[in-house]
């Protein structure tokens, strides 16, 4: 590890970077005080966006299909595939719906770059052996059949509250993505495909779906949803068509009632594309409003250049705007601080205060009071975005903001889970079985507390004033003391994980005053110390 003494800085050359810094970070501001900057994901969203397009039989732009692809090929891993983030391994979904994105732009399947693509898959198995949801899109496009897709009845949306499998029991993204799905794969529509391509060449033949049980699975669950699947197969053809209808007008009230303006639903890609091809589904007109409505949200995440081109899987100014607020307010410029007052304006109006979204279903009797990810998602504010906004806002200007940051407060305390912690969107979402359910390869289905929002919330009430042996406090901080790994370290969900969820712990509990001597906190210390790079950084890998 490098030693750099204090003599040695160069203090001159490290007040000339925080000026440059601040200046390009006001450089960026938009007009209305906010900032919002690129959020890019890997070459799923991308490629899924080129087959909509094409599914809905739409004109595409040739300019732009013509970016994605530069984008898509420039991506593309030495291994022959694509990856889930950079320098990652071959991911076999991400890569069929590349390769199935390029050869619908017109690539050459002989191409140099879609051979290795082709090859790579067919060495895993074919496109039988990707995850569910690609697996989904290829039924939709008439390339293999619903049989290779694990059965959701659409009259899940029906099932009592109380019933094991029951949507509110899901985290809200499976939520929104899962209700529009739930009507296509009822109705099993078949892409328009106007220009007839398809990707039968990255299928084996007699090959099979991907049915080994995900490492998050245990055996007993996965053989018994895959024993549900096998009956739900078979029953679901002789299940009433009045219950069925019933079911399908169901999801699309609760589609359409969460639609969310230009945001979209649940302002997030996945979602979003499934409700416009849920109303194509419906018999909607491309110009029917909720229709209409829907299509504008999923363009409105496209990132266009001058030779490449992405969509994004959602837009984050809440969050980068709370961040730039904070990191402005260590600036003694002036410019610094008017333009951090003008952010604090546009976030305070940002404020969800009249919308009982989701969450309510576990907290009824909380008030609505916190922010989103997004410009807009009143349904599904989420409790890091208000922690980090309403202390900003105290930071800034406590009595200025004092009721916004009042009702964010109530709003953080009354969606703290039983076990002490924070989750990101919901209280108590903790069914850990449903884990285990066919649709939840990523064993991401739920949002159960984790140790990074937990912190932030801790971190939010300390500076508010609250009592550090005050039920919610120490509530957080028992949480944090039991989630502690072995090594010393904390995971944390919403970044890239162990150095994100350690520095957010300590942050935490430093704030709830836990002494530097406390045995958790040393065992944090030394790990990260063990952990760090020789030219005296730190990195970690996804």
């Amino acid at each position: 590890m490098n030693q750099i003494s204090a003599e040695e800085t160069n203090w001159a050359a490290l007040e000339a970077s925080v000026r440059g810094a601040t200046a390009a970070l006001l450089s960026q501001q938009r007009a209305d005080g906010h900032w919002v900057f690129e959020l890019e994901a890997d070459a799923t969203i991308p490629s899924e966006y080129v087959l909509l397009v094409h599914y809905l039989a739409e004109t595409p732009d040739l300019e732009l299909e013509r970016k994605i692809g530069v984008y898509l090929r420039r991506i593309q891993a030495d291994h022959g595939g694509w990856p889930l983030y950079h320098g990652g391994a071959l991911d076999i979904s991400a890569t069929v719906k590349a390769y199935f994105a390029l050869k619908m732009i017109g690539d050459d399947i002989d191409a140099p770059h879609m051979a290795r693509a082709r090859e790579e898959i067919l060495k895993r198995g074919g496109a039988l052996r990707a995850n569910v949801f690609t697996r989904i899109l290829l039924a939709l496009y008439g390339e293999t059949s619903w049989a290779n897709v694990p059965t959701v009845p659409v009259e899940l949306i029906l099932l009592p509250r109380w019933f094991p499998i029951h949507l509110s029991k899901m985290s809200y993204w499976a939520r929104t993505v899962i209700v529009p799905l739930l009507v296509l794969a009822a109705k099993k529509p078949v892409a328009r495909n106007p220009r007839g391509v398809h990707v039968g060449e990255l299928f084996v033949p007699g090959g099979t779906a991907a049915s080994k049980r995900a490492p998050h699975q245990s055996a007993f669950w996965s053989a018994f949803f895959g024993a549900l699947d096998w009956v739900l197969k078979r029953v679901e053809p002789f299940w009433p068509k009045k219950l069925r209808q019933r079911a399908i007008d169901e999801c699309v009230s609760w589609t359409t009632k969460r639609l969310n303006g230009e945001d979209g639903l649940g302002a997030i890609y996945p979602a979003m594309a499934n409700s416009v091809m849920m109303f194509d589904a419906m018999g909607y007109a491309p110009d029917h409003p909720d229709r209409a409505i829907a299509r504008r949200s999923v363009g409105k995440l496209l990132v266009v250049r001058d030779d490449e081109a992405y969509c994004q899987p959602c837009v984050s100014p809440i969050w980068d705007t709370a961040l730039m607020c904070h990191a402005l307010m260590e600036s003694k410029d002036e410019a610094a601080q008017a333009a951090v007052g003008r952010a604090l304006d546009w976030l305070k109006g940002r404020q969800v205060l009249d919308v009982k979204g989701d969450w309510a279903e576990e907290r009824p009797d909380v008030r609505p009071g916190g922010w989103a990810f997004q410009y807009w998602n009143d349904y599904y504010p989420d409790l890091d975005d208000t922690a980090v906004v309403a202390m900003a806002l105290h930071r800034f200007d406590a009595p200025r903001h004092a009721e916004a940051i009042a009702r964010g407060r109530e709003w953080v305390e009354g969606l703290q889970s039983k076990n002490g912690g924070w989750g990101a969107f919901d209280a108590d979402n903790v069914h850990y079985y449903l884990n285990n359910i066919p649709f939840a390869v990523h064993g991401a289905l739920l949002d159960p507390p984790t140790d990074d929002v937990t912190s932030r919330c801790i971190g939010l009430l300390m500076q508010l004033g609250a009592d550090v042996s005050g039920p919610h406090v120490k509530a957080g901080v028992d949480f944090l003391r039991k989630s502690q790994m072995r090594d010393g370290s904390w995971f944390g969900r919403w970044g890239v994980n162990y150095i994100y969820g350690t520095w957010s712990a300590l942050a935490g509990l430093n704030a709830a005053g836990i002494a530097a001597g406390d045995p958790m906190v040393r065992r944090a210390v030394e790990w990260l110390v063990a952990i760090q790079n020789a030219d005296g950084g730190w990195g970690e890998s996804c």
